[in-house]
């Protein structure tokens, strides 16, 4: 039994043993791969808040920019609303005292095409609201009206032309590469959202497993305590009820012996005397016959009674021992459980922990990235015009532009051959 008992003991050891050595190259797998996660996240994080704080600089500078200028287009409005409002009221004969010489001197081509070519301008500058427009409209007006000669204005209002197209092309450029950043920042800040969000959800996920398990052992641990609790205190009475029956047994075993001895010797006395064979008197043999038969049915009866008392007690000691080895391999079994459940809890309770700071850290990240979500979306998405809408209004403007210069360039060929023929002309004539 004591040879059983400790291969019993060496197996459920050995299974422990091997367990502990499992759990233990697990929990060495998972501390690296936990480590070189918390490396890669740490570093991320370090290079994302420098790129946040960069961007974060960048786009308040192009906010201001923008609301600056947005201001400047609003009061540039108002204020030749305002000029055109004056002027209408006010400077109506005078306009018609100064540009009549463009009314009366319209038979030539050249005042044909500049004043086609003004008129032209003005109404792509209403048709497109557009201020740049209708200033450069202005400018062309008064460059006609300062010019010296055909070739000097036409030349005055190309290059008029010429600069407000390359200053749309300019602003085209700009406004493709703020585009094309926008979409890049926008694409790249949105998969960095989905990449931390997901990276929460499995850290939460995480954690619930590892919470529900590390319940669940406990949950475990404190039945096994209780399950331990009732062994040893089944034990206690069983302990208590053997001593018991140990003192019984020695007291009424010592009364049985002695009892039984005191027979035996008794029948030792009355055999050896009813032996002799020169008694001085006649003695009751029949009486002293049925004296010794009563002694021997008793010296029988004590025998057996102290073998079964002995039996009994022999066969209770074997059951206690053995149920004594039963309940000492259940209880070093509940108590190995107990410890290892206990420090798989630990344990558990430990990586939830961790999970939770990395979910934390995490958090942070993301709420990095959606302050400068919101603030990339304020640069990009929350604009008075869209970009397709200003693409398209500036694409006309530029189209519109290059056909006044044009008219321009057309009537200034006709200009140059009606010069040419005019001083062949006086020259035949001289």
């Amino acid at each position: 039994m004591l040879a059983q008992t400790l291969k019993d003991e060496i197996k459920f050891a050995t299974k422990d043993l091997n367990k502990a050595k499992g759990n233990l190259a697990s929990s060495a797998e998972a501390q690296a791969t936990a480590e070189g996660d918390l490396s890669v996240t740490t570093k991320d994080l370090d290079e994302d808040v420098k790129g946040l704080a960069a961007l974060h600089q960048e786009c308040m500078t192009g906010a201001e920019d923008f609301e600056t200028e947005t201001k400047s287009r609003g009061e540039e409005l108002k204020a030749l609303a305002t000029a055109k409002k004056i002027i209408q009221e006010t400077a109506g004969g005078a306009a018609s005292q100064s540009y009549d010489f463009l009314q009366m001197g319209m038979s030539s081509g050249a005042d044909l095409a500049k004043f086609e070519a003004m008129r032209f301008v003005n109404d792509l500058a209403q048709k497109q609201k557009s201020p740049m427009l209708a200033q450069l409209a202005t400018r062309m007006a008064a460059a006609i009206r300062t010019s010296s000669g055909a070739g000097d204005v036409f030349a005055k209002v190309k290059g008029l032309i010429s600069d407000m197209i390359e200053k749309l092309l300019a602003e085209a450029e700009a406004d493709a590469t703020e585009k094309a950043y926008c979409d890049k920042e926008m694409a790249e800040t949105e998969t960095k959202k989905a990449d931390k969000e997901a990276a929460i959800e499995k850290l939460s996920t995480s954690i619930d497993s590892m919470t529900a398990n590390s319940g669940k052992l406990k949950a475990e641990v404190a039945t096994l305590q209780k399950e331990l609790a009732s062994l040893a205190k089944a034990q206690a009475e069983m302990d208590k009820l053997r001593a018991e029956e140990k003192a019984a047994f020695d007291t009424n075993s010592a009364e049985m012996a002695k009892g039984l001895k005191g027979i035996q010797l008794a029948l030792k006395v009355l055999n050896d005397y009813y032996a002799k064979d020169d008694k001085s008197h006649s003695s009751a043999d029949g009486a002293g016959s049925g004296i010794v038969g009563l002694l021997e049915v008793c010296e029988s009866d004590f025998s057996k009674g102290l073998a079964e008392m002995t039996a009994a007690e022999e066969t209770a000691v074997n059951e206690y021992d053995k149920t004594s080895k039963e309940n000492e391999i259940v209880k070093a079994t509940k108590e190995q459980d107990v410890k290892y459940k206990t420090k798989e809890a630990k344990g558990l309770d430990k990586d939830t922990a961790e999970a939770t700071a990395d979910r934390s850290g995490v958090q942070t990240e993301l709420d990095a990235v959606n302050e400068y979500y919101s603030g990339i979306k304020a640069r990009c998405i929350a604009k008075p015009e869209s970009y397709a809408e200003r693409v398209k209004r500036r694409t006309a403007e530029i189209a519109g532009l290059k056909e006044a210069l044009s008219i321009l360039d057309g009537e200034a060929v006709l200009l140059q051959k009606s010069v040419r023929h005019a001083l062949r002309g006086v020259r035949a004539h001289a």
